[in-house]
């Protein structure tokens, strides 16, 4: 038996290196090592530690309270593990490997997929939908068991005092343990442990006073917006444009098997002219998704007349009270810009990026037509690096979706690298994630996958890479509006559709037959079609913030709870200033750009505003809602200035690691603002502010038809670093700028 040194820890790790801070993969198999022989201080120094290989030693269990954040993957096989609860700190393990074990049971393996809420790949199998079924199911179903135990026979003491409640928990506990059955007998074991520890939780909910926001705040802030709850708006047809072909209607056909995805490497771009001419013609009303059958809806077509909604007008005599009041909002609103600015300063670099137009392509015409400048292109996004976090950084590879097709394009050569067609569907929306793919006895590998969904209600699984198309499901009976996974949980899939619901899925990994399987865990019902899904970066796993036709909702979406998962109402509206001015000829509900800057910064726009809101989640959510309309106003931080539009959803996006917020408009002109470079003043003079530059429509040549006028944008992407920007347009024509690196 070898005792753990400093010095064996670097031979026996890589990359080879003199600190054990740098070290990421660590073998220790077949030492002969026991759980005494790890010192916890020495090896709680492996902060970059992702891979350990522990097998072939007599450990009965690991030191309690190793905090490893970076470890990703475990092998403790052919070892004497007895208790798996000391694994509990181990909390990022994806992967792990307890075969030849001999004293581990079904129990042990239950207890394990509580304890680590990441884990997906045991003994080489995916375990992500058994998992996710003990996690939340199987807990729901027991503490729907525990809170009836404690209705039928117990009460809280009073007065409550620390005796008498150190003996209802000891009773409590131990009757639950006795009487609540669930489950076959081979976990029963598991079934206990994890009933007495649900049982103090329930406990401990009865006891501990919910936190309130200051009613006080809550009010100041309520002031300075129209809270009353918006009504679901009834939508007009509009006139298109009489020279635009429109999209089929779906012919009866059977459905067709997933397809490979085609390897076509080729380059269909237009011609760029060197000079930007000045856009001189009136706008155009752009068409906005095409006509579809009736059980498929389009997606909010042009509205030629704004529907009408009324507004009420609040008079409001002001007194000494009200106006030292109102010094006292201003005083917090001046605090509020400061911690603004702080945070900002932060964030991204302090120069912003110069882009130049690089390709237009039409990789999504019509049967390859180039005379295609009919089809709209509706979602792009790029393909993260995935990392042994499943959360690398950037890449030059972006996906685009439109018409009956999905391309992924290199932005660098302006090639299409795969494509993929599904004749008869319309794709409007498409995400990109990182899952575990299993390999038997090999670990498992991480591999970015592609979700994309539209008029259908299909969502089909797309792993590039290896050119396979690899399954898909229903998500809905309408169309689907929109897709996004959890980035802190790759596996788990948000799909918004027309009917007005969300739903959230559970897709699991895949292993090397590309056998998969689809769970669904969790349904929002809500009042109007999503347009857009943004999930907290610091709680994406608890809160929900969908942009929809009607407003701004808010959803908790905390898998585990008292709360059902089958349904949920919104916890709460968000409402922005600009209501105030409605009136019988203006609806500014619609919100149609959505997307966070930091991680309390967010970015947002309202159809016909002309402006993007800037507003802070964090004090924002603070606030206490409305208790009818469930709603809360929009902590505004800045407004910054767009264009002018009867447009809608021309989607913005945002690079939190550069600052950048970016929006096209109906000219083919991408506004960008670079966050960083917003003067104290701009925050308190109430005045938008202006945008850091326009990029003007690049004016491409189409052979032997001359220059094309500036279309819609309908949506933007940007890499993590900015090095390529690329816009979709409502004509078939992809944009792809670059940043020119300043000498």
């Amino acid at each position: 038996m070898e005792k753990i040194t400093e010095k064996l820890l670097l031979e026996k790790g890589s990359p080879k290196t003199n600190k054990l801070e740098h070290i990421k993969t660590l073998t220790l198999s077949k030492l002969g090592l026991k759980h005494q022989d790890l010192p916890v201080k020495l090896l709680s120094r492996l902060q970059s530690l992702e891979r350990w290989d522990l097998s072939g030693n007599r450990l009965q269990e690991l030191p309690k309270k190793l905090e490893l954040p970076a470890l990703r993957y475990l092998d403790l096989s052919d070892n004497q593990i007895e208790d798996v609860t000391t694994l509990e700190s181990l909390s990022g393990l994806e992967e792990l490997k307890l075969e030849d074990n001999l004293y581990i049971t079904v129990s042990d393996n239950y207890k394990l997929m509580v304890l680590l809420p990441k884990l997906r790949i045991h003994n080489g199998k995916d375990i992500s939908t058994t998992a996710n079924h003990v996690r939340f199911v199987y807990t729901e179903n027991l503490m729907t068991r525990i809170s009836a135990v404690w209705e039928k026979g117990f009460s809280l003491p009073d007065p409550i005092t620390t005796e008498k409640m150190s003996a209802l928990e000891t009773s409590f506990v131990d009757t639950a343990r006795i009487q609540v059955k669930f489950g076959p007998n081979s976990v029963s074991d598991f079934t206990r442990w994890r009933v007495e520890i649900l049982a103090m939780e329930y406990l401990r909910s009865l006891t501990e006073p919910q936190e309130e926001p200051d009613s006080k705040e809550a009010n100041e802030t309520k002031e300075n917006c129209d809270v009353s709850t918006p009504t679901k708006r009834k939508q007009t047809a509009s006139a298109v444009d009489l020279n635009i072909s429109l999209t089929p209607r779906k012919k009866l056909r059977p459905d067709l098997p997933a397809s490979p995805v085609q390897d076509s490497p080729r380059k269909t771009s237009l011609r760029l002219r060197p000079q930007t001419l000045t856009q001189t013609e009136p706008m155009r009303m752009s068409p906005r998704k095409t006509v579809q059958p009736p059980s498929t809806p389009a997606r909010g077509q042009t509205r030629a007349e704004t529907p009408k909604r009324g507004s009420k007008v609040r008079h409001v005599q002001e007194d000494g009270a009200q106006i030292k009041q109102r010094e006292s909002v201003g005083r917090k609103e001046l605090q509020r810009d400061v911690d603004m600015l702080a945070t900002l300063k932060s964030c991204g670099r302090t120069q912003p990026v110069h882009l130049k137009p690089l390709h237009v392509l039409q990789c999504h015409s019509k049967q390859d037509s180039p005379e295609d400048f009919s089809t709209q292109l509706w979602a792009c996004a790029f393909q993260p690096l995935p990392d042994s976090t499943g959360a690398g950084g950037g890449s030059r590879l972006v996906a685009t979706c439109g018409g009956d097709s999905l391309c992924v394009i290199d932005c660098e050569t302006g090639m299409v690298m795969k494509k993929y067609k599904v004749p008869g569907e319309e794709f409007f929306s498409l995400a990109w994630s990182t899952v575990l793919m299993s390999r038997g006895k090999a670990s498992a590998q991480h591999c970015s996958i592609l979700a994309a969904g539209g008029k259908r209600g299909l969502v089909k699984l797309i792993h590039p890479r290896n050119n396979v198309a690899y399954g898909e499901f229903r998500a809905s009976r309408k169309s689907l509006s929109v897709l996004r996974f959890n980035h802190h949980q790759g596996n788990f899939l948000f799909t918004g559709s027309y009917d007005n619901k969300i739903v959230m899925w559970d897709i699991g990994g895949v292993d090397v037959q590309y056998n998969y399987k689809v769970v669904q865990l969790l349904m929002l019902e809500i009042s109007a079609t999503p347009l857009h899904i943004c999930l907290p970066p610091n709680s994406p796993s608890s809160h929900l913030l969908t942009a929809c036709e009607d407003g701004l909702h808010c959803y908790n979406t905390q898998l585990g709870t008292n709360t059902t998962t089958k349904s949920r109402s919104k916890d709460m509206e968000i409402s922005f200033p600009i209501y105030k001015k409605e009136d019988k000829d203006h609806d500014y509900h619609t919100i149609d750009g959505l997307s966070f800057l930091t991680d309390d910064i967010v970015a947002s726009k309202n159809y016909m505003h002309g402006c993007i809101y800037l507003w802070s989640w964090s004090q924002t959510k603070a606030q206490k809602p409305d208790k009818k309309s469930r709603a809360v106003c929009a902590v505004v931080l800045a407004e910054l200035q767009w264009t002018n539009t009867e447009i809608p959803y021309l989607a913005l996006n945002t690079c939190p690691g550069q600052a950048y917020i970016v929006c096209g408009d109906d000219k083919g002109r991408l506004w960008t603002y670079h966050v960083t470079r917003l003067q104290k003043n701009s925050f308190q003079s109430g005045k938008p502010v202006q945008p850091t530059e326009v990029l003007e429509w690049p004016t491409p040549v189409r052979k032997d038809h001359g220059q094309l006028d500036g279309p819609s944008i309908n949506s933007v992407a940007m890499d993590p670093e900015l090095q390529y920007l690329v816009a979709l347009s409502d004509k078939n024509m992809v944009i792809v700028w670059k940043r020119e690196e300043s000498s």
